[in-house]
Parts: structure tokens; C-alpha cells; sequence
């Protein structure tokens, strides 16, 4: 049996060594000549882990994960402490701890593990259809490629998913610009074994440790859409936005390399139940695009791609009804996470500025126990439980 995969994110690449480890042949295209990811690192939490280390890859992603021992939450404009806290309940609980990793790195071991053999860059996929048991996929220069069945991991701006909702899905404007990239370690801006994040104003700036001695760092700036900054002109504009803020978050600004710094209007797109059309289905963002509020849409994207092989697996009657398990299995933990980071996002991002304030004097009187009964309700309910 042959699957094409559209898409080689983190969410093709574990769906395609998921689906290789079950005796499928596996072949993936992408639009890019090259893999850059977008975004400078991403938080693997426990369930995205546990899918890393069911698809045998437990010592790999170890060795990119950084140590994320417990976690603080900071007044940004006073630098007062508001709450620290120990992770290591959280991950007695759930079995396994998390793993802040760079996107590049995650992306780089997945396509090693992968292989080049059938890893085809450079073929954007402009349609697909499904012709009796036949699924074809037809690239910008007019080739073909059929298979069996056929994934559509193409993203946020998915061709299939087109294809499987017979429509154009809108996505939405969450209302903030997120900023990111990496700096060295330097106890000056944090504890290299801790989630640092201050907060204020509505924004936020966090702190995360990598592998090699490195932060990923991330500014939260919420404005308008569309609006055209250069990079020669990106330290300028975060001085402005975080003006009056802790020395840390000053010293941050000063350190980041501007041409390697990310900046990204954050959107999301509204939960849908159609993934599935015959023997074509959708996995990752095209099916769940989310906000980072959560830091679960990669884990969910993991997720989707180890489901998707139990169901082919362990169903025989045929492929289009294994499909449609995997959607009955997948569509509602998505669309929940999808409204939990949505909400989470508006009182971050002060949507509501008396919803935002309760929350910072909440996190004053926290002890770290709510904050992590939210995380591990996000880790619950993963496949792998």
C-alpha cells in the first residue's frame, strides 16, 4: 500500500515514519526547496513526547529537549516574582516531562529518521482527487503521482483541505504579533532550568531553555494586523512596545539578532469535523490551526500522526473506513484545544483588560497547583494515556 503525504512539517514527517513502521510505502512532497521552519523553537509537552518515544524516538528527542525543571510567572514592569513553581508533580502525574526543542532541530531529526529516499522538496502540490480506489496528486509543473490514500499535512494555507471541505477555510486574526527566536543562556535573564515569563500590559515575554545552552525567546505584542516592520528597525520597535519594563526584558531586546529573529501575526482558524474525504484525509495544522497559547499544536499534530497508523493498523475494513476512525477519534480532542488556546489567548493578550488583571492577581496568590491541573488537562486525553 502507498500514501502520499503533502507537507513535510513536523506533522508529515511523524505521520510518515509513523505509517513506514507499519509496512505502508511512504512518500512525501513539499512546496519548499528547502525546510525552514517557522518559528525559532516549540514546547513538546508530555503527549507530544510520549508520540515521539511510541514512534521510537525517546532518546532523540532527549537529546534536543532542554531541562525544563518548574516554571515562574514575573511582573514585567516591577520584575517582582508572582509565582515559581516545581514541574516535577506535573510530570510524576502524566509519566513524562516536557521537551522545549528547537523547531529546526525537531525538523532535522525527523527527516534524518525519515530519509531522503522518497522525500521529494521543490513539488507543490496544486490538486488532488480520488478516482475509485486511486488517489492522485498533481504538482504545479502538471506531473502526477497516485497511491492508495493520500494525507494532507500542507498547513495553515492547506490545498487539501480545500479539497476535503469543498471550501476555503477563513482564518482568523488572534490579535497579537508574536516575536521569537534564540539568545544564549545568561542567568542575568533567567534560571537556565526554568519557564520564565513576564508579563503586563497585556503582553508577554518568555523564556525557555533549549538544548545547547540556548533560550527561546518570545515577545507577545498585541496591535492590528498587517503592518510592515523591517528588521533594522525590530529593536527600536520592542523598546517602544516593552518601555518602562524589568531590566531582563530590556537585556533580552539588546541581545537578539534582529535577522534572525521571527515575526509572526498569529491566527487561527475556527474548529471543523470534515477531515475526511474518501481515502484523503487531513493531519496537523490543516485540520487543527491554533494559536501557541497552549503550546500544543505540534503535540496535536503527533498525535494526529500516531492515531492515524493505530487506526490503519488495527482496522480491516479498508482504508476509507480506518479514516474515518482516526477522524472520530481526533476532531473533538482538536476542536477543544484549538477554544482552549483561544481563550487562553484574549485573557493573555487582555481582550478583556479586568479579565486580564484578575488573572495577574490571581497568579500572586498561586502556588503553581492550577496552573499545572490546566497543562496536564491539555496532556490528558492524548492517545498514549
Amino acid at each position: 500500500m502507498k500514501v502520499i503525504i503533502v507537507g513535510a512539517g513536523i506533522g508529515g514527517l511523524s505521520a510518515g515514519i509513523a505509517l513506514r513502521r507499519i509496512g505502508w510505502d511512504v512518500a512525501i512532497y513539499d512546496r519548499v526547496t528547502e525546510v525552514k521552519p517557522v518559528g525559532a523553537a516549540i514546547s513538546v509537552w508530555s503527549n507530544g513526547v510520549k508520540c515521539l518515544n511510541y514512534l521510537g524516538l525517546r532518546d532523540e528527542v532527549a537529546a534536543i529537549g532542554g531541562r525544563m525543571d518548574g516554571m515562574a510567572y514575573v511582573d514585567g514592569l516591577a520584575g517582582e516574582v508572582m509565582t515559581q513553581f516545581s514541574f516535577a508533580p506535573l510530570v510524576e502525574e502524566v509519566g513524562q516531562r516536557p521537551y522545549p526543542v528547537s523547531r529546526a532541530e525537531l525538523q532535522m531529526m525527523l527527516m534524518r529518521v525519515f530519509g531522503p529516499e522518497t522525500l521529494h522538496l521543490g513539488r507543490k502540490v496544486t490538486a488532488v482527487e480520488q478516482q475509485g480506489d486511486t488517489v492522485t496528486a498533481t504538482f504545479e509543473d502538471g506531473s502526477t503521482d497516485t497511491a492508495d490514500m493520500l494525507i494532507g499535512a500542507d498547513g495553515a494555507h492547506s490545498v487539501v483541505r480545500t479539497h476535503v471541505l469543498g471550501r476555503r477555510a477563513e482564518r482568523r486574526y488572534a490579535g497579537y504579533v508574536n516575536w521569537n527566536g534564540l539568545v544564549p543562556v545568561d542567568a542575568a535573564l533567567a534560571p537556565d532550568d526554568q519557564w520564565t515569563v513576564f508579563l503586563g500590559e497585556g503582553k508577554r515575554v518568555s523564556l525557555m531553555p533549549i538544548a545547547g545552552e540556548r533560550f527561546y525567546f518570545f515577545f507577545d505584542t498585541p496591535g492590528e494586523s498587517g503592518q510592515t516592520i523591517a528588521r533594522e528597525d525590530f529593536k527600536a520597535t520592542l523598546k517602544a512596545q516593552f518601555a518602562g519594563w524589568a531590566e531582563p526584558v530590556q537585556a533580552l531586546i539588546d541581545r537578539i539578532d534582529p535577522m534572525a529573529t521571527n515575526r509572526v501575526e498569529i491566527h487561527d482558524i475556527d474548529p471543523f469535523h470534515t477531515w475526511v474525504k474518501g481515502r484523503i484525509a487531513l493531519l496537523g495544522d490543516s485540520a487543527h490551526n491554533t494559536t501557541p497559547d497552549i503550546g500544543q499544536g505540534g503535540c496535536m499534530a503527533l498525535e494526529d500522526a500516531v492515531v492515524l497508523a493505530i487506526a490503519l493498523q488495527t482496522n480491516t475494513l479498508g482504508i476509507e473506513d480506518a479514516l474515518m476512525r482516526y477522524q472520530g477519534r481526533r476532531t473533538e480532542r482538536a476542536a477543544d484545544l484549538v477554544l482552549r488556546a483561544r481563550k487562553r489567548c484574549d485573557v493573555t493578550h487582555a481582550k478583556d483588560p479586568a479579565a486580564t488583571q484578575e488573572w495577574y492577581d490571581g497568579l500572586r496568590r498561586e502556588d503553581g497547583t492550577n496552573i499545572m491541573r490546566g497543562i496536564i488537562s491539555n496532556i490528558a486525553g492524548n492517545p498514549l494515556d
